[in-house]
């Protein structure tokens, strides 16, 4: 499969899924259940060490293999970017057999990640090959809880900064000791003036991620309106706003060092109320962001058609995102999006992609595509798990 400067070959997921990706417009189709979407999610299994929808990795084990000696589940491709080829695979397995032949629901999950047959760490792993993906599913940034717009946030920029990938984990680790501490304050087992060391640590770790969520959300603003305004024939100018949650003193820090500061500032006004709640208050871990049509929050107040198109948008823009910060264009994952389109935004989105190096489509059948679409696009069936 060629993107760009990149291609995948010899691909293999954890159904035992197996061919040669080829270049170009492809898509595949099939009945429901037959494992369209799990060749996606494989792919992006392979970017960013997880899937796109909230899945925990012990389901990624088959069944059928859970009472295997070694039961495990893996997904391997061969890369070519620019100047090298990497062979990328990602294998999970039960910590031991003998949990593996345990409760297979409750079995915790060893993940390695290999770059060319070497284990390594998620942030020397992640960004090897960069995914951008769209499901029905993805209506649910526009409109459901912070927390998946955060995480949206997080896998797009932890796909083109690897630094934002150590300053996320390590503010993740901070966060918790921190939030143990503030329980231990509470009851009386520790001191209120041993949170000025986690205090620091959470600035330094946090302070990145905000300033990496805000200039990625202005670009993702300036790619987004123009193909939304194309999605809707310029009835609908759409615009995005971050809302880091760092108080007032937020609003006026673009700079990194403004705000470190500002984050700081917060903390210290937020200390007593967080002592006397137990819980940390302030940081990126409760930022939002929200999307708006000439003022109106889409979220609230948009209907299940216009989130959708609103979505669609701001996955097209995330690839030129990802584009301009790397320098190639990533893969392209459309998951049965047509069935949820009518037969306008259809023919638009359709149009759209055509210009994109490397798109992946799945559908349930064939005839929402445009002819002229088809017969530029290699074709799949998926049936059973296979390919034909």
């Amino acid at each position: 499969m060629h993107i760009g400067h990149l291609s995948l070959k010899n691909f293999r997921n954890y159904l035992g899924l197996e061919f040669d990706l080829p270049a170009g417009i492809s898509v595949f189709h099939g009945a429901n259940a037959q494992g369209k979407t799990n060749l996606l999610e494989s792919i992006c299994l392979l970017a960013t060490a997880r899937l796109s929808r909230r899945t925990p990795d012990r389901e990624l084990i088959n069944w059928a293999a859970i009472q295997e000696p070694m039961p495990f589940a893996r997904v391997s491709s061969e890369i070519q970017r620019k100047e090298q080829k990497l062979h990328l695979e990602v294998i999970l397995m039960p910590r031991s057999q003998a949990q593996s032949q345990s409760d297979a629901s409750a079995m915790p999950i060893q993940k390695h990640l290999r770059v060319n047959g070497v284990d390594c760490r998620a942030t020397d792993f992640i960004g090897q090959l960069n995914t951008v993906m769209f499901s029905p599913r993805d209506v649910d940034l526009i409109s459901e809880e912070p927390a998946l717009r955060r995480r949206y946030l997080d896998i797009t920029n932890s796909q083109v900064d690897s630094q934002y990938l150590r300053a996320l984990q390590r503010y993740n680790r901070v966060l918790e000791r921190r939030n143990f501490l503030l329980r231990r304050i509470a009851s009386r087992q520790a001191k209120p003036g041993e949170m000025d060391f986690w205090d620091q640590e959470l600035v330094r770790s946090g302070a990145y991620i905000v300033f990496q969520r805000r200039r990625s959300l202005v670009k993702l603003s300036e790619l987004s309106a123009p193909i939304h305004h194309r999605l809707t024939d310029g009835r609908e100018p759409l615009a995005i706003r971050y809302y880091p949650n760092l108080g007032s003193q937020a609003s006026g820090a673009d700079t990194l060092e403004g705000i470190m500061e500002a984050f700081s500032e917060a903390l210290r006004a937020a200390r007593e109320e967080e002592l006397a709640r137990g819980v940390s208050l302030i940081g990126p871990h409760r930022d939002d962001l929200r999307f708006l049509v000439e003022g109106i929050d889409m979220g609230t107040f948009g209907s299940r058609g216009q989130q959708r198109t609103i979505a669609l948008s701001l996955k097209l823009a995330e690839s030129g995102f990802m584009r301009t910060q790397t320098g190639e264009m990533p893969v392209l994952l459309l998951d049965d999006v047509l069935s949820e389109l009518d037969e306008t935004r259809r023919h638009q989105l359709l149009d759209a992609v055509s210009g994109y190096e490397q798109v992946l489509m799945t559908a349930t059948d064939l005839d929402r595509f445009l002819p002229g679409f088809l017969t530029r696009a290699e074709k799949f069936k998926i049936e059973n798990g296979a390919i034909s």
